[in-house]
């Protein structure tokens, strides 16, 4: 069992930056791939970019070179840093898990799920 609570959201305006967290709790060991998604109102969840314990990423092409995505061991949490911000980042974040190892961008490949945190770039 994994449990992610996600914390870091906030509205800024366009141009600024945010840094999410996730601390992930599990009750054995870790999982290997985590991975950060996100949802618009009116759209279907995204994929923004995933990281697995050997620190190899794949990050959306939406948000490449703007996003960052990493990992502390140590303290089980994953973060994902938002540089030059645009409107059409405004979404839900949600974090997500799964004990394999892969980096796949679609949600389906994840089974833990974070309550997610909102949010909102304006321009």
């Amino acid at each position: 069992q994994v449990r992610l609570v996600e914390s870091g959201g906030g509205s800024v305006q366009a141009g600024n930056s945010l840094r999410l967290s996730c601390a992930a709790s599990a009750s054995g060991p870790s999982p290997c791939s985590m991975g950060w998604f996100r949802q618009a109102p009116g759209k279907e969840r995204e994929g923004v970019a995933v990281n697995v314990r050997d620190g190899r990423t794949s990050v959306a092409d939406s948000v490449k070179g703007r996003f960052t995505i990493s990992r502390d061991g140590v303290k089980k949490t994953l973060y994902l840093q938002m540089n030059s911000l645009k409107p059409e980042d405004t979404a839900m974040y949600y974090c997500a898990a799964a004990f394999p190892c892969h980096l796949v961008l679609q949600e389906s490949g994840y089974n833990y799920w974070g309550q997610g945190t909102q949010v909102t770039v304006s321009s």
